[in-house]
């Protein structure tokens, strides 16, 4: 099982760059993390938001797996404590289908990848940059790992 990550924009700041491949370092024999970054829509005074995100959803569609179980967050998703996502986790892996989790741009993601989306999924009602979004998916995709391989990481 292949797991992506696709995310809408690029260069994240060097301290979430870092602690991303730390947790991606730390994946990568449970559960190996691709990251693809998606080129940001043109926004700025005068811009069409709807059509920068439009734009974007264009290109994270372009990049999905084929029949990859697509799980976008959002704030309208479903919230999991890092218990029940590792039993998600279990069931997705019991699938056996690649696993495409998507984070969108500052608007969030554009109707069409939000209908194309097997689930959503909200990390909780705050609001976080969406650079930072993917340090926590990392490290709860790997306490997730490290609870279903009753690895001694999760402390709850």
């Amino acid at each position: 099982m292949k797991t992506r990550l696709i995310a809408v924009g690029a260069h994240p700041p060097g301290w979430v760059a870092e602690g991303f491949a730390e947790y991606r370092k730390r994946l990568s024999n449970w559960l190996p993390l691709e990251l693809v970054e998606v080129e940001p829509g043109v926004r700025g005074k005068g811009r069409d938001t709807a059509r920068a995100m439009g734009d974007e959803g264009a290109r994270v569609l372009a990049a999905l797996p084929k029949n990859a179980h697509v799980i976008a967050l959002d704030g309208r998703g479903k919230p999991h404590s890092s218990e029940q996502l590792a039993l998600r986790l279990e069931h997705w892996r019991g699938q056996g289908r690649d696993l495409a989790f998507l984070i969108g741009g500052p608007e969030g993601h554009a109707p069409e990848v939000l209908a194309r989306a097997d689930e959503l999924w909200s990390l909780g009602p705050l609001t976080l940059p969406h650079m930072l979004v993917r340090l926590v998916l990392a490290e709860q995709l790997y306490r997730a790992c490290a609870l279903l391989a009753n690895h001694p990481y999760h402390r709850a």
